[in-house]
């Protein structure tokens, strides 16, 4: 497969409503959509690095600067068989991950298409549906979350993640737990919280959560074996993982019992196959986070969650949740038991809108 032409896109599109975590709020999304031509075959993929550096250093700028000066000069005009193959050409760039990540999931999408087969088949997936869940941003009030939390529900989520931050923790989880008893219920806090609030978490154990997700520093692993031992509930990874030695180091030091993965933040499916690989030998769980994709990144997070091991539901929600229009169709959407059905076409399985995409793109360039 000859590489002919890759067209990057920087696109911001709108949220359906301000999205709040303990980094901030967020109106609309910016990410990088690209797109790789060979042999009469488009491959689609998406960067999700951000237009700020709040959850990565990396941001739309310096993942289009990567890009464009370093990783597509190497592949752009060469002959590509597989995926190892295109990833020696960016071995020499350290890091940037986000943007690694966007420009693999083209390839990938781009290969599948060529062999006939859908991107989870390539992958290695095995259902046919999985399992998702949604996330809700910090809330006002509690009663504000559960109203949000029965309309979710309502809609068909099984599975409900809070964003959590120092003053909008215990009372925003008891109020939910004592209002849905049996509710499949887990927190994030997006690295908002030291060794100093371990009662915090103390406290929680009571509430019968799934996860308490990354709860300290953003870079770290050793804090984490800390609070792990001081609390039953498991703490779950996010930010700390970037790559399999990551894993293998959280898991080997007890900093946690379950590990999220995103393809953009541990760069691309290929190390997210590893990671899974390794978690299933060490029956480690794990599960798909989002980073509020539109529906080019969602499609592939939604086939490589149709892997073996990804056992929880992901953050994986429909269309609608985050955008009004999506750029894909068919949009995806949540059946009433709280699953998503997998693509099944060739490649990422779904067709993006070229309208919709010229609407929310601000920049563009081609590259040859």
């Amino acid at each position: 497969m000859k590489i002919e032409r890759i067209e990057l896109r920087h696109v911001k599109l709108k949220l359906v409503s301000p999205f709040v975590t303990s980094m901030g709020v967020e109106n609309e999304e910016e990410h990088i959509i690209i797109r790789i031509d060979g042999e009469g075959l488009t491959g689609w993929g998406e960067s999700v690095a951000e237009g700020t550096p709040f959850y990565s250093y990396e941001t739309v700028q310096t993942a289009w600067h990567v890009l464009r000066c370093f990783i597509i000069p190497e592949i752009i005009g060469k002959d590509i068989n597989n995926i190892n193959e295109a990833i020696k050409f960016s071995e020499r760039v350290r890091g940037h991950r986000m943007a690694k990540a966007g420009l693999e999931a083209a390839l990938w999408d781009l290969l599948a298409k060529q062999k006939g087969v859908s991107l989870s088949n390539m992958l290695g997936g095995l259902r046919r549906r999985i399992d998702v869940g949604v996330s809700i941003g910090i809330q006002t009030t509690p009663d504000e979350l559960k109203k949000k939390t029965e309309a979710y529900l309502k809609e068909g989520y099984k599975r409900i993640k809070i964003k959590i931050a120092p003053g909008n923790d215990l009372q925003f989880v008891k109020a939910l737990r004592k209002e849905f008893p049996g509710l499949l219920l887990q927190v994030d806090a997006n690295s908002a919280y030291t060794l100093d609030d371990v009662n915090i978490f103390r406290e929680m154990d009571s509430c019968n959560l799934l996860l308490i997700e990354q709860p300290l520093g953003y870079d770290d692993i050793y804090d984490h074996s800390k609070l792990q031992r001081e609390i039953k509930t498991p703490i779950c990874l996010d930010e700390s993982i970037h790559s399999l030695p990551d894993a293998r180091a959280a898991i080997e030091l007890g900093s946690c019992k379950i590990i999220n993965i995103k393809p953009g933040r541990v760069g691309g499916f290929t190390e997210s196959k590893l990671i899974h690989d390794y978690c299933l030998s060490k029956k480690i769980p794990i599960w798909h986070g989002g980073m509020l994709e539109s529906g080019i990144g969602r499609a592939g997070n939604i086939a490589l969650a149709s892997l073996s091991n990804f056992t929880l539901p992901g953050d994986i929600s429909a269309s609608k949740r985050y955008y009004k229009e999506d750029l894909v169709f068919p949009e995806f959407v949540i059946a009433q038991d709280g699953t998503m059905e997998v693509p099944v076409k060739p490649g990422i399985g779904v067709d993006v809108d070229i309208d919709k995409l010229d609407r929310v793109t601000v920049f563009k360039e081609v590259l040859r």
